[in-house]
């Protein structure tokens, strides 16, 4: 499975099973809905009983444990989330659920680690850089997952490659409300083939 995140923030529960079968189907089984998007647990919940086979669906944006809960009572698979929040994340294990907390920092990263975080959001990326991901990766343990968010891309996918990062969330580069799932296929594709020559590099 590649280590994209598809962000789809402003989904609406009419569009999201479009948006996610195309997703799937050009090469991406990591699916988020941001809960400050339109009615997010519908579309989660939608999306959970229709693709949970095929892909990791799951929910960004959460900040509380209550939050969750919910999301597991709906057949969510994982917790993404802006930062590292400790209840959130002791609550996305004990639910059985994937959690991605977001991080920026080294004291962020440990902690976060230690709670039992399946991978590290680091947020907002651009800030940090390649250079900065690299320093920090080589004061974190080499099992570690890094996901880059914010600011990343196709163009520059082999460069946080080099620095050490295992994956990538992407949201504007992919998706915007309103995108027909035809634009949004192609849009995928072009990210998963920049992807897989990352890998290659």
């Amino acid at each position: 499975m590649r280590e994209i995140i598809a962000i789809l923030r402003g989904i609406t529960p009419p569009d999201c099973l479009a948006i996610t079968e195309a997703l799937i189907a050009a090469g991406i089984h990591k699916i988020e809905v941001p809960l400050n998007s339109p009615d997010p647990f519908q579309s989660i919940l939608r999306m959970s009983k229709t693709f949970s086979d095929d892909a990791i669906i799951g929910a960004g944006t959460v900040l509380t444990a209550d939050d969750v809960t919910r999301l597991a009572d709906i057949g969510a698979q994982m917790v993404v989330s802006p930062d590292c929040n400790e209840e959130v994340i002791t609550a996305s294990k004990s639910a059985g659920l994937l959690s991605y907390p977001g991080c920026f920092t080294a004291t962020e990263c440990f902690t976060a680690l230690r709670c039992g975080a399946d991978g590290l959001k680091i947020f907002p990326a651009s800030l940090m850089g390649p250079k900065g991901l690299s320093a920090l990766r080589a004061v974190l343990p080499s099992e570690a997952a890094l996901y880059a968010v914010g600011g990343v891309g196709p163009d520059n996918f082999a460069d946080w490659r080099s620095a050490g990062i295992t994956g990538f969330g992407l949201g504007t580069n992919l998706y915007l409300p309103g995108i027909d799932s035809q634009t949004l296929s192609q849009r995928a594709e072009m990210i998963v083939k920049a992807y897989d020559e990352s890998k290659q590099e």
